[in-house]
């Protein structure tokens, strides 16, 4: 387990910084457009705005750098059970507000709803890593052929 810790731990510390600072600005503009979003279709919001950094940052990038060389379905399937946790904790303590009757409980019911938002939100990590690579190297990679 120690091997495989350090491992991961030497991966985020060899990610180049500037594919570090494209994933936190890219993270944090999708973060707030997707709380905004939530909050404005009364589907869902964090309780307060700064939860943008903590699960979109501080955990959704550095998984995100984790899974970034696996194929789509593999970053999905971990994006899942990364986002199950999330989503289970968000709603367990609180630090995330659901409206009641929201689209989605008359759409799947209020049984399935944070499943549905695990299973959405999994598809941030291929997504954000397809998104992500694209305009690292658009901007950075660029730069340095110059």
């Amino acid at each position: 387990m120690n091997t495989f810790l350090t491992q991961k731990l030497n991966i985020l510390k060899k990610t180049p910084k500037s594919l570090v600072l494209t994933y936190v600005i890219i993270y944090f503009l999708w973060g707030l457009g997707m709380n905004r979003f939530g909050a404005e279709m009364e589907i869902a919001r964090f309780t307060f705005w700064w939860q943008v950094i903590t699960c979109y940052i501080l955990y959704m990038v550095p998984i995100s750098i984790l899974l970034k060389d696996y194929k789509f379905f593999d970053q999905y399937a971990y994006g899942l059970v990364a986002m199950g946790i999330l989503e289970f904790l968000g709603y367990w303590l609180k630090t995330s507000y659901v409206y009641p009757d929201n689209l989605l409980d008359q759409l799947f019911n209020p049984q399935n709803f944070s499943l549905g938002m695990a299973l959405f939100f999994a598809l941030y990590f291929p997504a954000g890593n397809w998104l992500v690579s694209k305009i690292h190297r658009l901007v950075f990679l660029k730069r340095e052929d110059n």
